[in-house]
C-alpha cells in the first residue's frame, strides 16, 4: 500500500512486535489440545489418517485466535506406535532468522 498523501511505502512484510510469534504460548497450545485429544487414546492404524488430520486442524485454529498477523502456519503431526524404533522427520523452508519460529509438542501415553 502507498501513503498517497506522503508518497511512502507503508505495506509491512513482517509482524509487529506485538504479534510476533511466541513459542512459549503456542506450545501450550499445543500440548493442551494433544492433551485433551489423546489422553486414553489407543494406537488403531485405521483412524490414525483421520486424528492426524483433526488435531492439525485443532492446533491451526486455536493458534489463528491467538492473533499472529503476518505468519503462514504449517503444522505437521505424526502419530507413531511405540515399539521401540526411531523415527527421523525432515523438512525444508525458507526461514528469516529475524521473525520466524518453531513450536513443537511430544505427547506419548
Amino acid at each position: 500500500m502507498m501513503d498517497v498523501e506522503q508518497g511512502t511505502n507503508t505495506f509491512l512484510i513482517r509482524p509487529s512486535y506485538e504479534h510476533r510469534f511466541r513459542v512459549p504460548v503456542v506450545k501450550e497450545c499445543i500440548k493442551e489440545i494433544l492433551k485433551e485429544q489423546l489422553s486414553g487414546a489407543k494406537y488403531d492404524p485405521e483412524e490414525t489418517p483421520s486424528l492426524t488430520r483433526t488435531l492439525a486442524e485443532a492446533i491451526k485454529n486455536r493458534v489463528k485466535g491467538l492473533d499472529l498477523e503476518r505468519y503462514k502456519l504449517v503444522v505437521q503431526v505424526l502419530i507413531a506406535e511405540q515399539r521401540g524404533q526411531g523415527v527421523k522427520m525432515m523438512s525444508r523452508c525458507f526461514w528469516d532468522s529475524d521473525t520466524d519460529r518453531c513450536a513443537k509438542e511430544v505427547y506419548i501415553n
